[in-house]
């Protein structure tokens, strides 16, 4: 099938038309919500959803919705009752996607299981029960897998000081697991030993990390929070290495 010169411009100026009005509406909504939202409250995008009629208000790592002119806001997940799928969490995940490739990898201890095909990133924090528990219940018994521990230091002054005794022991993937599953505290450091904590927490900052354990996979996806090792499996199996 041809079309003329004229009807193709003719669809291009359309297509641009609808795409400025859009990002107008867009544009208007956040400046219409945002003052109502509170002085310390940024809106980082407003988006039209394909659902409702609702516009997406992405603020931080949450989701918010509101209506067309942004005079009411929807606190909560949605959901398509046809497939039972939690729509605004596929949204949040697919937010809190990273390029795992782009992970400074140099900066984590490295364990390495079995044949250690499937990958995986962890920020812990040597204070975290949390991380205990899962390293105790998950990590020690996942196999063929390898695994880059990054020690995030944010739950106490003296996290840093046990990640750079840590860092600095002769074997520290042992040193960890010692004071993590055993809890036997590592040798002091060295005055003079450089470790990468400042760098790791600038990281898992840009990540917007706000707790741990945080566990990243090869596809990019995290899942916050402690998981047992089932959950772990089924989670490893579904990511594309």
């Amino acid at each position: 099938m041809k079309y003329s010169k004229t009807a193709l411009l003719f669809a291009s100026v359309m297509m641009t038309a609808c795409v400025g009005a859009q990002n107008s509406t867009e544009a208007s909504i956040k400046k219409a919500i945002e003052p109502r939202l509170g002085d310390n409250v940024k809106v980082d995008s407003v988006k039209e959803t394909p659902y409702a009629g609702l516009y997406e208000v992405r603020i931080g790592d949450e989701i918010r919705y509101t209506d067309k002119t942004g005079s009411y806001l929807f606190v909560g997940h949605v959901f398509n009752l046809k497939t039972s799928q939690d729509l605004t969490q596929e949204r949040i995940d697919e937010l809190n996607k990273i390029n795992f490739s782009d992970l400074p990898l140099e900066m984590a201890l490295k364990t390495v299981k079995g044949n250690g095909k499937r990958v995986m990133a962890v920020f812990e924090d040597p204070n975290c029960g949390y991380c205990k528990r899962f390293r105790q219940q998950a990590l020690k018994e996942v196999d063929n897998v390898t695994i880059y521990t990054f020690m995030y230091n944010i739950l106490s002054p003296d996290s840093f000081t046990k990640s750079k005794n840590v860092w600095c022991a002769p074997d520290r993937n042992k040193a960890w697991d010692d004071w993590m599953i055993s809890a036997k505290p590592a040798p002091a450091a060295p005055a003079a030993c450089v470790t990468p904590n400042d760098k790791v927490l600038a990281l898992g900052q840009k990540l917007k990390i706000n707790g741990t354990p945080n566990i990243f996979f090869a596809d990019g996806s995290r899942i916050p929070g402690a998981i047992d090792i089932k959950t772990l499996e089924t989670k490893l199996a579904a990511v594309k290495q």
